[in-house]
This record gives C-alpha cells, sequence and structure tokens, in this order.
C-alpha cells in the first residue's frame, strides 16, 4: 500500500512542471497527453516513428489551442542504447523534471528478441522504464517534489516473475497473455521497490491500471488477437476513461507524498500476494540492474 514521504514542498499540480510520457503516440498516452497539456503541462513526448510523432504533436495542439507545443524525442524502448541516448538528450535539455510517465507497452501475439537479444515484452514493458528511470533519477531528485508514474495492469493477477524462464522460451504456450502479465506484475514490484529507494527524496513513484481500453494496442500480432481486442470493445473503456487515473497522478495536490502505490480508477487498490512480496521485489531490481547494467 501506498505510504507517506516527507514532503519535499507542496505539490501544486501540473502546471508548469516538465512532464515526459512514452507511449503518448495512441490509446491513454496520447488521452493523458491531450489533457495534461490543457492542464498547462510543460509536455515531452516520446516516438519511435518521427511522422507519428509529428501528428501527435498537431493532434494535441488542436486539443489544447494556446498550450505550448509539446517536444518530441524518438526512441524505440525495445533498444536499449536507443534508451540511453533518449535519457541523455533529455537530461541535456531539461534542467527539471517534474513528472516521469512510464506509459509504453506492448503484446507480442509470438515470441521476439530485442536488439539486445532479450525478449521484447519483458524490454519494452519492464526494463525499458527500469533504464530510463535509472538514468534521469538524479535528475527527478534534483527537481523534487517530482513523481514517475507507471502504466502497470491487472492483468498481472495470477503471474509470477519467471525467474526460471526470463527468455521467456515457454510463456508463449498460450500466447503473449502470459508474458504481458508478468511484465505488469514486474511493474508493481519495481514501483515498490523504487519507492523504498526514494524515501526521503522528495520524488515519489506509483502504478496504475487503466482498465481494459479501446485502443489499437495488440493490433498487428495476428488475426486472433486482433479478433479479441474487436469482440471485446464494446464492453471496455475510452481512451480519456483509461487516462483519467493517469492524470490524476500526475496533477493531484491529494497525491503530495503518497509513494508505491497501485491505483484503480484514482484510488489505491490492493495488487496480488506477488506483487507485494518484498524479497521478489529486490531480486528483481538486483536482476534489471544486471539486464541493463544500470
Amino acid at each position: 500500500m501506498p505510504t507517506e514521504q516527507p514532503h519535499a514542498g507542496a505539490w501544486s499540480g501540473v502546471a508548469g512542471k516538465q512532464v515526459l510520457l512514452t507511449g503518448a503516440t495512441n490509446g491513454i498516452g496520447l488521452a493523458a497527453a491531450k489533457e495534461l497539456a490543457r492542464r498547462g503541462a510543460a509536455l515531452a513526448i516520446v516516438a519511435r516513428d518521427p511522422a507519428k510523432g509529428s501528428a501527435t504533436v498537431a493532434e494535441i495542439a488542436a486539443s489544447a489551442p494556446g498550450a505550448p507545443a509539446p517536444d518530441v524525442f524518438l526512441a524505440d524502448l525495445g533498444v536499449q542504447a536507443d534508451v540511453r541516448r533518449l535519457a541523455a538528450q533529455v537530461l541535456d535539455r531539461y534542467q527539471r523534471i517534474d513528472v516521469l510517465v512510464n506509459n509504453a507497452g506492448a503484446i507480442f501475439g509470438h515470441r521476439q528478441l530485442s536488439a539486445d537479444g532479450i525478449e521484447l515484452t519483458w524490454a519494452v514493458n519492464h526494463l525499458a522504464p527500469f533504464l530510463l528511470t535509472s538514468l534521469l533519477l538524479q535528475r527527478l531528485k534534483a527537481s523534487a517534489p517530482a513523481r514517475i508514474i507507471t502504466t502497470s495492469s491487472d492483468a498481472h493477477k495470477g503471474a509470477k516473475i519467471p525467474f526460471d524462464d526470463l527468455a521467456a522460451e515457454h510463456a508463449y504456450r498460450r500466447g503473449g497473455f502470459e508474458r504481458y502479465g508478468q511484465s505488469k506484475l514486474a511493474n508493481i514490484l519495481f514501483t515498490s521497490e523504487l519507492a523504498r529507494h526514494l524515501e526521503g527524496t522528495g520524488v515519489t513513484a506509483n502504478c496504475f491500471h487503466p482498465g481494459v481500453v479501446a485502443t489499437g494496442f495488440n493490433r498487428g500480432n495476428g488475426a486472433l488477437m486482433t479478433a479479441l481486442m474487436v469482440a471485446i470493445k464494446p464492453f471496455v473503456r475510452s481512451p480519456d476513461d483509461g487516462a483519467r487515473t493517469l492524470v490524476w497522478l500526475a496533477d493531484s495536490p491529494d497525491l503530495d507524498g503518497v509513494s508505491g502505490g497501485y491505483f484503480v480508477d484514482e484510488h489505491p487498490a490492493q495488487p496480488t500476494a506477488a506483487a507485494q512480496d518484498t524479497e521478489t521485489a529486490q531480486r528483481l531490481w538486483e536482476l534489471s540492474e544486471r539486464q541493463t547494467q544500470a
């Protein structure tokens, strides 16, 4: 459950704050970017494709007239060299980072390896936020009060960290959902361990479940997964609804000093027992350091 940190100055909302948001070119990331821009955030987004990044900036500008145009950084978050280059560019451009949102995520219908030889779901969903956060952490501390927000999911339920199958050689026997759930469990454990590392710094770390959202997520992973996403679309929430908790975590003064929490619909929630295992969280942190050489 979330804990209270000593205050490093009151949080007055996201207006005027420097916000870095990954996964902002579609879905809940795009919805959150639009709302954060409307609320006056100085927004920077991460895109993999230059054309998509430019289109996203235009879409944000149209939804938030008068707001400064977001900065765009280009990176493939599945490639650790790109994550390092992204962090270096961010540090070079900004003297402050007030909010880091690790929102980018992916699910794959079959097992793939990244350029670093790491299973791709794990590389994008867990190691990328771990590495990016690690590289920006000193700047976040210097900007305190600051916030780190990571998008997780209730898909973590039933998952365990596969320390004996890190390459996911067995996780795709039932498609990509098992591996996706493992990565979302890793997000929660990362957040809780990060919060412990940040005690007394004025930087908080929280994560959240956006709900099942009607987006382009999981398209392009074969006919079965595409058909599944189309079939459940009438029963899921809109990107705006899915982004609401993300925006609240970034903006609300009510969360001043709250850290280590898992939130659903703007309320603290209990993740699974596996997600609250401190020994597993510490072991995962050490593993992630080795996998990223952070």
